[in-house]
């Protein structure tokens, strides 16, 4: 704006000259010095010329002089900003109502306020004028003045009453008429400004400044190619500042001529507000690359659109998944359109960004909501749309894609119209495998029958079966189990089916376990001369192929499968070697399996079948006359396996070997150590029986009453009874009286604590309790089993006390005997629960150690489920990112991505998105979150995580728009994860800090 400075100084100096003519008349020494220090004040020596002013108000008799002078001392004292001058002012003005100076004072002091710019200060004197006794010329320079100020103070009402008054003057009028001008142009009345700006005369003001407004004004008012032109004049004329408005509007004027090209590089020119553009800015350009195809620079400014919440916003956000979607960035293009279509300034806009939201999401995955939430909401939102039928098609598959089958049944079995029966057929059968995955066999029986009952497709029908049987199988439902995989091989489809090169494998192993031994030889050969056969089940054929045969006795076949199984070299040779061993004994080669027996101790150093291979060997000795071998043979079985249930029956072995060759002495201190040690055990029980013998034949029967008192476990004057008690529980057991037998066993136990029978009475007491699902009392009873060392009931009842614990997330109960299991465990698949086990204990006791060391273990054990093997690698994972050691972590979350399925597989997802991230791949990072998004959507706290990593990837790759958008999205949608949502605060604040300096559009701190 411009401001015309009037001609004070002129008039202050004519009043100079005018009272120097006067007082030269007078020669007094005051008036010398009144005329020095008039001098001195109009040089601008105003502190010099105060002081003598001062001096003269005081010394002189002349009342005008006087007057005059303390007109200057107030004067002065506001050129030299000094404290109370005001007041000084008012006092001069109060006490010297006649004088000459009086009015002028005041106008003095505005003047001189206005020149300064001090313009409020000005306004406070304006105020006190008496305009009735100005002259014309004054009241001229009073009106402008007083006018501008209050322009400059932003009055505008009151600045146009006064700048009005002089916009016909000679002097002021040019001024006061672009002032009024702009009054109108900030009010936007542009028609006025223009009546205005069109009645200046003044050229140089014309050509200094009106044609920017005017061309501004032509802008607003529509007048684009006035406006054009009118700018276009004006910027060689312009300022820095004036240039980079100019420039925009030409650019927004051949926006809305639609001439985008044109528009282009004066949009580009545009430098912002105080360096800065707004979201409107950015669209308008952005707009302008869309239009001609130029969808790469488009996205370049619509993505740094931050928070907008207009209409300008939503027409951005649309046009910006359109550019996304023409690049194939589909990710990209959802989360625009969901933002295009959660706001409602326009509905069209809305509704079809809502509808290839849908799409997308179906398409693609949907890590903010469920794919099937959005396509019902758009039915719910849109029920008549000539979109539905498509939506409808989509929201069924949408739950199949996602894997969400128990979803897809309810859709479907709520609305019949939505599918056709085979797709229900379908979707029962894959909510089946689910159901069986997640081990819900019964579940899972429910929904196969659902498929086989509705739609005609074979091949589901097949398939159907097929699962059908292999969850009776694991139900112990054998003969339902034939019935069903029968009910499969008689579908013609079934030979199309992937599930058809197991049959044999798994028909053989149903007659198996119905002890159908014959049925059994005929599918495991069949499975083993199957070619599709791998070489682990190849192998895991010729083993129960071996058993087959030995179980009906036909030995040779037997070894025949033995030693095919050898050849392969795989799991469970040892058992082949064994299981061979016994063969040759029972065709009568027994020197053969002797030394079989050798060669497998010798071979098999560490076998979990060592113990039985020497007590076989210490056996076989025994039966061909080799005493002192079998005896040497048992030894070291007992030195070698403290912990084997075999140990008190070799020790009862020498024994009785003792016995037999009269050595009563030594056959006594076999059986005092059987009946020590093991207690309670079958063993301690027939070597007191032999003992007795050995004492009553020695005549030693008082020896051996002391000896018997001892033992807790024997009751000798209540033996009939205890097994008397023992045989009524274990009848009503037998013919599965369940309740009864529950009663009665507890009955017995109360009774003979220390019975006979105590360890079968707690052992059974204990399987009945877990049947009923009261695993707190059958814990009680597996103990009791358990803590009598090893016997017969202690390897199973050691397993169901972990399997207590560890159901209860008890791992600081289950460890110590997860430990002991381990030692002590003959059974594979024992050791392998024990260690997998402990390995997910130590985890959450923080021991990460252990936790490696126990996952290597279990990795290394032979026939090893997936499941167990993922858990194996994650914990291996997190401990080593709990460690730090993200290389290791990395290669870990390699091996469980290949074989994982449900949450560990989402929980691998992330990290390969996590590390892929930290290695600066971020496109490839989005990919993984994007499967992660598709295939885990119903693992929400993987997702909410994998998102976070997601808007970091984007803001790497400078798409500040999907960042702060995804991070904006997981606040509102995940906040049932405060610690998730915690950090895509964070984030977002940060990032909009940064945007928040180039973007004025953007609250970097309400975010």
């Amino acid at each position: 704006m411009r401001k015309k400075k009037t001609a004070l100084l002129p008039i202050l100096l004519g009043v100079f000259y005018l009272g120097l003519a006067q007082e030269s008349k007078i020669y007094t020494h005051d008036q010398k010095d009144y005329l020095d220090a008039l001098v001195l004040y109009n040089n601008m020596q105003y502190q010099a010329a105060q002081t003598i002013f001062e001096k003269v108000k005081y010394s002189t008799d002349d009342l005008e002089t006087k007057a005059n002078s303390a007109y200057y001392v107030a004067n002065a004292a506001i050129r030299l900003n000094q404290l109370g001058a005001d007041r000084l002012m008012e006092d001069f003005v109060a006490q010297h109502p006649t004088s000459t100076k009086r009015n002028s004072a005041f106008i003095d002091v505005a003047d001189y306020y206005f020149e300064t710019g001090k313009y409020p200060y000005a306004l406070k004197w304006y105020k006190k004028v008496d305009q009735s006794a100005m002259s014309k010329k004054d009241k001229e320079r009073f009106n402008f003045n007083n006018g501008y100020a209050l322009f400059s103070s932003r009055k505008t009402k009151d600045a146009e009453r006064y700048l009005s008054k002089v916009a016909n003057s000679p002097t002021y009028g040019s001024q006061a008429k672009y002032y009024l001008g702009y009054i109108a142009y900030q009010q936007d009345d542009y028609e006025g400004a223009n009546e205005q700006f069109d009645k200046i005369a003044d050229q140089e003001l014309l050509d200094e400044k009106l044609s920017y407004f005017q061309a501004d004004m032509n802008f607003k008012l529509g007048n684009f190619e006035e406006s054009i032109a009118l700018a276009k004049k004006q910027l060689p004329k312009s300022d820095r500042k004036e240039i980079s408005e100019l420039n925009k509007i030409i650019g927004e004027s051949y926006f809305n001529l639609e001439q985008y090209a044109n528009a282009v590089p004066y949009l580009e020119k545009y430098r912002g507000k105080r360096g800065k553009w707004n979201n409107t800015d950015y669209y308008l350009l952005g707009y302008c690359y869309y239009k001609q195809g130029d969808f790469a620079n488009a996205i370049q400014q619509f993505n740094k659109i931050i928070g907008g919440t207009n209409s300008v916003s939503q027409n951005a956000y649309y046009h910006l998944a359109e550019c996304y979607l023409k690049l194939d960035k589909k990710q990209e293009a959802l989360n625009a359109f969901r933002n295009a279509s959660q706001m409602d300034f326009s509905a069209e806009i809305k509704k079809d960004a809502y509808l290839n939201y849908a799409r997308l999401s179906y398409e693609i995955g949907n890590a903010y909501e469920a794919v099937p939430k959005v396509l019902s909401d758009y039915l719910d939102n849109y029920p008549n749309d000539e979109h539905a039928k498509e939506i409808q098609e989509l929201l069924v598959d949408s739950y199949i894609t996602s894997k969400n089958f128990a979803g897809a049944m309810t859709l479907l079995e709520e609305n019949k119209n939505y599918a056709s029966k085979e797709t229900y057929q379908k979707v029962a059968f894959f909510r089946g495998v689910e159901l069986f995955l997640d081990t819900d066999y019964e579940e899972a029986l429910s929904s196969f029958d659902k498929s086989l009952s509705t739609g005609d497709n074979q091949s589901f029908k097949a398939k159907a079966n097929y699962w059908k049987a292999e969850s009776e199988y694991l139900l112990g439902k054998y003969d339902a189990a034939l019935k069903s995989f029968v009910q499969f091989q008689k579908n013609p489809s079934a030979t199309n089916a992937s599930e058809y090169a197991e049959l044999d494998y798994n028909l053989a192993y149903t007659y198996f376990k119905l002890k159908d031994y014959t049925n059994a030889i005929t599918y495991f050969t069949k499975a083993s001369n199957s070619a599709a056969m791998d070489t682990e089940k190849l192998n895991d054929s010729y083993l129960r192929l071996g058993d087959s045969h030995f179980v009906n006795s036909k030995y040779w076949p037997a070894m025949e499968a033995y030693n095919k199984a050898l050849a392969l070299n795989g799991a469970e040779s040892d058992y082949a070697s064994f299981q061979k061993a016994l063969s040759y004994g029972f065709v009568g080669r027994g020197s053969t399996k002797i030394d079989e027996l050798k060669a497998f101790v010798t071979k098999y150093p560490r076998s979990t079948l060592k113990d039985d291979a020497l007590f076989e060997l210490g056996n076989s000795y025994i039966k061909t006359n080799n005493t002192q071998q079998g005896l040497n043979a048992y030894d070291q079985l007992i030195r070698e396996y403290r912990g084997s249930s075999l140990v008190p029956r070799a020790l009862l072995r020498q024994g009785l070997v003792h016995y037999n060759t009269n050595a009563n002495e030594a056959a006594l201190g076999k059986f005092k150590v059987v009946a020590r040690d093991y207690p309670g055990s079958q063993e301690a029980m027939q070597a007191v029986a032999t003992a007795k013998l050995i004492y009553v034949d020695l005549g030693r029967v008082n020896e051996y009453a002391s000896w018997v008192k001892g033992l807790d476990f024997v009751e000798v004057t209540d033996a009939e009874l205890d097994n008397a008690s023992f045989e009524s529980a274990n009848k009503q057991l037998l013919e599965g009286k369940k309740e009864a037998a529950l009663r009665s066993l507890e009955s017995y136990i109360k009774e003979f604590p220390n019975g006979i029978h105590s360890l079968k009475a707690n052992f059974n007491l204990a399987q009945l309790y877990f049947e009923k699902d009261q695993q707190d009392k059958a814990l009680i009873y597996y103990r009791n089993v358990a803590d009598k060392g090893t016997n017969e009931y202690s390897e199973q009842a050691l397993t169901r006390v972990c399997e207590i614990y560890i159901g209860k997330n008890d791992y600081v109960a289950a460890i110590p005997h997860l430990e002991s299991l381990e030692r002590t465990a003959e059974i594979t698949q024992n050791i392998t629960f024990a260690r997998s086990n402990l390995m997910k204990g130590y985890y959450g006791q923080q021991r990460y150690d252990l936790t490696m060391s126990y996952a290597e273990k279990v990795l290394a054990s032979p026939k090893l489920d997936n499941r167990i093997r993922s858990d194996a690698h994650v914990m291996i994972a997190r401990s080593a990112i709990k460690t730090a050691n993200e290389d290791r972590a990395q290669n870990a979350y390699t091996e469980v991505k290949k074989i994982a399925t449900g949450a560990i597989a989402a929980e691998a997802w992330y990290y390969d998105a996590y590390f892929k991230h930290k290695a600066g791949s971020y496109e490839s990072s989005n990919i993984s979150v994007q499967k992660l998004a598709k295939d885990y959507a119903v693992y929400k706290e993987w997702g909410g995580k994998g998102l976070i990593i997601m808007a970091k990837n984007f803001y790497a790759l400078q798409d500040a728009f999907q960042a702060t958008y995804i991070l904006e999205s997981v606040i509102t949608n995940f906040a049932q994860y405060p610690e998730i949502t915690a950090e895509a605060q964070g984030e977002l604040s940060i990032i909009k800090a940064k945007e928040a300096q180039s973007n004025s559009s953007i609250n970097s701190e309400g975010n």
